[in-house]
């Protein structure tokens, strides 16, 4: 089934027009015509199924029934050391597919990439686009958002916001996601702090362990940044939400 990102702006009623961009991908790469069944979303929590309706250069959907959500039960935000471009797309992409609530990018020490804050909305437009078709595909009912990047103080002082923040670091040793579930499964707003490709400082680690931040092993092998972020949400997401 054929999905589309609604705005909440275009939906009226029971009827919502796609927008210039929607329509193009709907006539003009999938080839549907009017009358075909697709579904909708307006990424924050509502879906439907629906009929499409073509009349001239109005595009848009009837809406019909209304979707289960398929969001996971727990809040997860994701706080990722700055990685360069692809990697940083990857990322975005995998983490709206797996029901991650939120990516925020965090200049850390060893981060090789930069955004100043002046350049935050055009170096992510890019990987926001990306987990736009990314929550069509999959058929989330929310998007992730994708905040523009913290300082590293910034995410200090978040870190004691959520109920638990882990801290994924290649040099812990003998705590693992698992011991704390089985302590605590009664969690819904997690975080996770991952490195970027050059990891976390010591001097880093040692500030957000003061903040609260629970350092944990994923295994004795050493993961590469978007790897880490993808595993480590995964299995947050195993335990305390739905997969």
């Amino acid at each position: 089934m054929h999905r589309f990102l609604l705005s909440a702006q275009d939906i009226n009623g029971a009827f919502a027009t796609l927008s210039q961009d929607e329509a193009r991908h709907a006539l003009k790469v999938l080839r549907l015509s009017d009358g075909d069944e697709v579904e909708a979303m307006d990424g924050q929590g509502r879906a439907w199924r629906g009929t499409l309706r073509v009349n001239g250069r109005e595009v848009g959907i009837e809406l019909d029934a209304p979707l289960p959500s398929t969001e996971a039960p727990v809040e997860l935000t994701v706080y990722m050391g700055l990685v360069k471009g692809e990697k940083l797309e990857l990322i975005a992409q995998k983490l709206t597919e797996i029901g991650v609530s939120r990516l925020v990018p965090v200049r850390m020490e060893r981060s090789v990439m930069q955004i100043a804050p002046a350049d935050a909305a055009k170096k992510l437009e890019r990987p926001r686009r990306i987990a736009k078709e990314a929550l069509k595909q999959c058929g989330r009912t929310r998007e992730m958002e994708i905040t523009d990047p913290l300082d590293f103080p910034s995410l200090c002082e978040k870190v004691s916001r959520h109920q638990k923040c882990f801290v994924f670091w290649e040099n812990a040793r003998d705590v693992r996601l698992l011991d704390v579930f089985r302590q605590q499964p009664e969690f819904n707003d997690l975080a996770c702090v991952i490195g970027p490709e050059g990891g976390i400082s010591e001097k880093e680690m040692e500030a957000l362990i003061c903040a609260g931040a629970c350092p944990l092993t994923l295994g004795k092998r050493i993961l590469r940044a978007e790897t880490a972020a993808i595993a480590a949400s995964a299995e947050i997401l195993a335990l305390w939400g739905d997969m």
